[in-house]
């Protein structure tokens, strides 16, 4: 029987060996990847992919996700759902990009948050912190979860996830600020385990007007992104928060020597180092902001091409050009909801020639099913005014109420207006439909990095 298998097991060892020549193999799609050879990695991803190999069609669906196109984040969902019966991993991935999208039913918000759990009980501890901004963002679905008293229970049991659900929680609550100590310890001690503590961090200094600290944290930053341990992107997200007026004063001058350090393998710092330009002139000129812009659409980031398509809207740095605008806001318009909004003022104001209220009101209402309460502001003039459609004051009930965040004098004026013209008969289908417009959107997103992890 020896002398037999010995021609088979010569045989195995000449099919290994050609495997490294010509079969796929996920060993060498890993290593494309680091390289920056994505073609070279898809390729043996979806060949081991189609024999059957679930970590394979993760692969190859990471890969999807990463191109940010919404036709491959389609296949991306249907290459994790072939893949979830096999594979935790590929539950978690599915979970958090279902979790990414804007408009979720109450159906795909329970598969969710079931795809997360299973996940995470599975050993998946990445899948904790979208499920808990889940549960946060849509609280009316998951009435029996007790979010704070979960979040504590897994603290417990030394999850570092729950420990930046538990600054998540505090974001949310609108009670960061009360607890800066506490996030200073949180983040501190799970700074080497996950890097956007850096960012947190960042805040806290800022916000306290910190200046060793924060010193220090960005030498500890720059030294371990110098040492390939730190992610280009969380370099970029830090520089964001010194530059950021919201948070506490401005570290221009910083922000900048950050994002420089970034480019050129870091297209994304390009566009930083543009928006930077365009909020602090005195960091740069028009010229230098335009070559950054140009740069950065080169690379095809679509914050470049909202950027561009603002300085057309606005007409301050550059001629005012409404065309160019439109053309610009088209291409952000599928990533960027801000693009939305600005592409619904063009043609509620008739920049192209004629107000084109249709048009208007389908990238308004992109807008503010996004987040962007300037959206839900102009809606309910739309509405209110009845300008270019059908004056609607139930409508224009629903988008005042959500555009009062806004919480300025014209946004507050709107809202009485409306109220006070509302027949009282109309009054209860106009808090219905306001009511389930909020469900719909679920809390507002919170501003933070952790969503990325």
């Amino acid at each position: 029987m020896a002398h037999h298998s010995t021609p088979l097991l010569l045989l195995a060892a000449a099919v290994a060996l050609a495997g490294c020549a010509g079969l796929p193999d996920e060993r060498l799609a890993r290593e494309a990847l680091k390289r920056g050879d994505s073609s070279t990695a898809e390729q043996n991803y979806r060949q081991l992919a189609d024999l059957g190999y679930a970590d394979a069609a993760v692969g190859l669906a990471d890969l999807q996700v990463a191109s940010g196109d919404p036709e491959q984040l389609q296949k991306a969902e249907q290459t994790y759902r072939q893949a979830i019966d096999q594979s935790p991993r590929a539950k978690a991935r599915l979970g958090k990009l279902l979790a990414r999208k804007t408009q979720l039913s109450q159906a795909e918000r329970r598969e969710t948050a079931q795809l997360l759990e299973e996940s995470f009980e599975a050993g998946e501890e990445s899948s904790l912190l979208p499920l808990v901004m889940l549960y946060l963002q849509y609280p009316q679905d998951f009435p029996s979860v007790n979010v704070p008293a979960r979040i504590a229970k897994w603290r417990a049991e030394g999850h570092t996830q729950a420990e930046l659900a538990q600054i998540l929680f505090y974001r949310t609550q609108g009670s960061y600020d009360q607890h800066l100590t506490e996030i200073e310890q949180i983040c501190t001690r799970n700074l080497a385990l996950t890097d956007v503590c850096y960012v947190e961090l960042a805040t806290v200094y800022q916000k306290q007007g910190n200046a060793d600290a924060r010193q220090k944290l960005l030498e500890q930053l720059m030294a371990g992104y110098r040492a390939g341990r730190i992610p280009a992107q969380r370099v970029e997200s830090v520089a964001l928060v010194l530059a950021d007026a919201d948070i506490g004063k401005p570290e221009e001058g910083k922000a900048k020597e950050l994002l420089e350090a970034l480019v050129p393998a870091y297209p994304a710092a390009w566009v930083s180092l543009a928006k930077l330009i365009y909020e602090y002139p005195e960091q740069g000129d028009t010229e230098q902001l335009l070559d950054y812009l140009e740069k950065g659409r080169a690379a095809s980031q679509p914050r470049a091409e909202l950027l561009q398509g603002r300085l057309y809207y606005e007409g301050k740095l550059v001629p005012q050009d409404p065309k160019k605008a439109e053309e610009h806001l088209l291409k952000a318009a599928p990533t960027e909801p801000t693009a939305h909004y600005l592409l619904g003022q063009i043609y509620l104001r008739g920049y192209l020639g004629d107000i084109d209220p249709d048009k208007a009101l389908d990238h308004l209402l992109r807008a503010a099913r996004s987040g962007q309460v300037n959206a839900d502001f102009a809606l309910g003039q739309m509405y209110a005014q009845g300008k270019g459609i059908q004056r609607n004051l139930v409508n224009a009930f629903v988008f005042s109420q959500l555009a009062l965040p806004k919480n300025t004098p014209q946004a507050i004026e709107l809202a009485q207006s409306v109220q006070q013209q509302l027949p009282p008969a109309e009054r209860p289908r106009a808090e219905q439909l306001l009511r389930e417009e909020r469900a719909a959107r679920g809390a507002a997103a919170p501003d933070t990095q952790m969503s990325s992890l």
